[in-house]
């Protein structure tokens, strides 16, 4: 745990007791300030009074006398409303923070490592991750990605933390200066939280707000959006980024990861980075690396030995000559988008809760589809958009779409034929997040008669 030590002996409000909060409570706690806490959920606030938290409800604090008001990003800021203790707190000119600001100011000597993006970005921040360790270089991964950031271990000088950052954190972090910051991509996403893709574009950048001369702004170049924000003018010093694009500083061509140097590594030797999509994330931890100083044939060294991460493009199993890959938090279109266009013979089983556009953008991808299983909310709408165009059955639930998924693809046996669980939906209609969503499809999979292929260890995430 990190101490926060610079609201001692002073009265701090953390707002919200999911895992940053209750981490933020711990650590502010443990720096010597008075501490009380608040959710507007009733079960979190038992639980918080029964692990000895003061509970106090912000309607009813004295605002003048508190020193912050410590957030959890998934609280609204500003869209579709700002919370009643944001009104209070701005009204009386009391700090608003989050716990990646008390980080930084927590751990000065320490570098930090920043990476956001619509898409990629917990791959990219735990390949980092696995380089520098690789590397000997002492790190800590966290953030929105597993450990919250003030769970994390203190480093000090030398040490870097790698953090994956929202971009509900991004709204939190003020001028927090980020030694790298990485931007990979950007595509419409979370707007009924930030109002318009301006405030959601707005929110990403932030992370590179606190930069100074010295430090490094990595810039995916392979959306339009982002490629444009790669030309903005800043302080820190730029590398472009790309799958594909030649113009980028690093760059994967032919599979072939690349930097202004030449050759630095197949990435076809790295199966757990799959993709197009995951070029660009490769791409991105080696600039990223590089910038920490890690030389590049260690870096070259570290790539294949990535196990990958559950939940993203993971291959579960190989039964009878069908693989079944678990790309649940694939929760957007775009998401999507990655996954699909890498198998020929694609079993498709999408739906949850839909966001904005739907599937219609994955259009282009829709001749690799031998047939769809739709299930939850969005299942009506993604059958209107593939009516006359692919193959579809209304499944309703996870268990009846993989086992008719299974019976199609046994039935049909086409070669490559992959059950692909790539949802571009929220799963929040039928699991309590896109993790029970993937784990519920993994121990289905494991539970399915036929014959297994034995996966090699390091293959069996991608």
């Amino acid at each position: 745990m990190i101490v926060v030590r610079e609201f001692a002996g002073r009265r701090v409000l953390v707002l919200g007791l999911a895992r940053s909060g209750l981490a933020a409570a711990r650590a502010l706690a443990a720096g010597g300030a008075e501490v009380v806490v608040w959710d507007d959920r009733p079960a979190n606030r038992e639980a918080a009074a029964k692990a000895g938290l003061a509970v106090a409800d912000p309607a009813h604090e004295d605002w003048s006398q508190l020193a912050a008001l410590v957030m959890s990003p998934g609280i609204p800021l500003t869209h579709p409303a700002p919370h009643p203790a944001v009104l209070a707190a701005r009204a009386t000119g009391v700090p608003v923070t989050g716990d990646i600001a008390l980080l930084r100011r927590a751990q000065p000597d320490a570098r930090i490592c920043a990476i956001t993006g619509t898409n990629g970005k917990s791959t990219t921040t735990a390949l980092i991750g696995h380089i520098l360790k690789q590397a000997g270089v002492p790190v800590a991964v966290g953030g929105n990605l597993g450990i919250a950031a003030l769970d994390l271990a203190p480093l000090g000088a030398g040490g870097v933390y790698v953090l994956e950052l929202s971009s509900f954190q991004l709204d939190l972090v003020e001028d927090s200066r980020f030694e790298v910051a990485i931007l990979l991509n950007v595509a419409p996403d979370h707007l009924d939280r930030h109002g318009t893709m301006a405030g959601y574009i707005a929110a990403k950048l932030r992370i590179f707000a606190g930069q100074r001369p010295g430090d490094t702004a990595i810039v995916g170049i392979d959306d339009a959006v982002a490629a444009a924000i790669a030309e903005q003018p800043r302080q820190a010093a730029l590398v472009r980024i790309s799958g594909g694009d030649r113009a980028a500083d690093v760059r994967v061509v032919g599979g072939m990861l690349t930097d202004a140097q030449g050759p630095v590594a197949d990435l076809d030797l790295a199966p757990t980075l799959p993709g197009g999509h995951n070029a660009q994330n490769a791409a991105a931890a080696f600039a990223a690396c590089r910038a920490l100083g890690v030389g590049r044939d260690a870096i070259a060294a570290a790539l294949p030995r990535y196990p990958g991460l559950p939940h993203r493009q993971e291959l579960v199993a190989v039964i009878d000559g069908v693989a079944y890959v678990n790309d649940s938090k694939a929760t957007n279109a775009d998401a999507a988008a990655c996954a699909l266009g890498c198998y020929d013979a694609v079993y498709w089983i999408a739906g949850g809760v839909p966001k904005e556009g739907g599937i219609a953008s994955l259009a282009p991808y829709f001749p690799r589809v031998a047939h769809a299983f739709l299930i939850g909310e969005a299942a009506p709408e993604f059958a209107r958009t593939l009516a006359g165009r692919v193959p579809h059955t209304m499944a309703g639930d996870l268990p009846q779409a993989l086992r008719l998924a299974q019976e199609r693809a046994a039935a049909e046996r086409r070669s490559g034929a992959t059950v692909l669980l790539s949802p571009a939906c929220a799963s929040f209609d039928q699991f309590r997040d896109f993790e029970d969503r993937g784990d519920r499809f993994r121990a289905l999979v494991t539970s399915l008669p036929g014959r297994r292929v034995i996966l090699d260890p390091a293959e069996s995430a991608a």
